[in-house]
């Protein structure tokens, strides 16, 4: 037989084991100033030059303006980022079988005892939002996490508490705030249960929580969160800060003598004015003209549904989330506490 031609090289002779090419060593990322820190940055030099930056604006409108949107910051800021924390907590260091064992496999039994649950949480509507979207991505139903959102703000014993304060002598507002804030966010529950579909909520794709090590990912959580949820919260204040300087305060006076009219003005305003639910009572007081039911109407809409809320939600939840969510707990937030307001106060 013919010899078989020579290939020129023998495979035995090769060493597979070689390094093709030698690999460049791993550069170290280089510290770049982001977004977070331009924003507190920008947050604290707006709080340090509140009064020189009020003296160079020329009318009593951007004053206003100012003075408004900053207020909304530093009032929402600390539980935002309370919110965040305890968010990233429940994101990365609680595990998906402890609600399993927390909360009622049923989820109509979920939502109302989700809602209790808001009396522990001494937090407001911006920290309840983040702090909703880790619950629902550890598993708890869609509907307990949303009613956690709309009752830990008004209910807890901070918000509670400023009520009792802001009037004096009549301690059943804080009663019916109470009760009636309670009554929405169940409702609301089992309306999401009954109507609610699971692709109107879109949260972001969140890989790190689980690529990381425990402490880069509750880091990575709360830079995520900030960055999401305060950039929105920026949006809602400079919106609730032109609102509160285009209503002219002469049209809440004329609104004050009709029971109808006053109720939904004050729930439109609560609305617009977007105010912390630790500081809304006080507010509300100061509203003397109008009659307590429709103050009442005014502390139950605001921690739920205001310019800001909508904005952070549709950060966190999606557009078509809020376009929803939002009107929905503004109806069944007005009808009820209404009826609470008749029959309490």
């Amino acid at each position: 037989m013919p010899a078989t031609p020579s290939t020129g090289f023998d495979a035995d002779e090769i060493d597979w084991s070689a390094p093709s090419a030698p690999r460049p060593p791993a550069r170290k990322p280089e510290r770049r100033i982001g977004s977070l820190e331009v924003l507190a940055a920008l947050l604290v030099l707006l709080v340090i030059f509140r009064g020189p930056l009020s003296d160079l604006v020329s009318g009593p409108a951007l004053q206003t303006w100012t003075t408004v949107f900053v207020s909304v910051m530093v009032q929402a800021a600390p539980f935002l980022a309370f919110g965040v924390a305890l968010s990233a907590v429940i994101a990365v260091y609680v595990p998906r079988s402890f609600w399993a064992r927390a909360l009622p496999s049923h989820p109509a039994l979920a939502v109302p005892t989700a809602s209790l649950a808001g009396v522990v949480l001494p937090g407001c509507e911006c920290g309840s939002v983040p702090i909703a979207g880790s619950l629902i991505r550890r598993g708890v139903t869609p509907a307990a996490a949303l009613a956690f959102l709309l009752a830990a703000p008004a209910i807890n014993p901070i918000v509670l508490t400023a009520t009792v304060i802001a009037f004096p002598g009549r301690p059943e507002m804080a009663v019916a705030r109470g009760i009636a804030s309670l009554a929405v966010a169940v409702l609301i529950g089992w309306l999401w249960l009954r109507l609610g579909k699971t692709e109107w909520i879109r949260l972001p794709h969140r890989p790190e929580l689980d690529d990381m090590s425990k402490g880069r990912a509750f880091w990575a959580a709360c830079r995520h969160d900030v960055l999401h949820a305060g950039g929105f919260l920026v949006v809602g204040a400079a919106a609730a800060a032109t609102i509160n300087v285009v209503v002219p305060e002469a049209w809440l006076t004329t609104l004050a003598s009709n029971e109808v009219l006053s109720i939904l003005a004050l729930a439109a305003l609560a609305v617009l004015l977007s105010i912390c639910s630790e500081a809304d009572a006080f507010v509300a007081a100061s509203l003397s003209q109008f009659s307590l039911t429709s103050r009442l109407v005014f502390l139950v809409v605001g921690p739920m549904v205001d310019l800001k809320l909508i904005s952070m939600q549709t950060g966190v939840f999606g557009r078509r989330f809020a376009s929803r969510f939002a009107p929905a707990t503004f109806v069944v937030a007005v009808l009820v506490a209404t009826l609470v307001g008749v029959v309490l106060l």
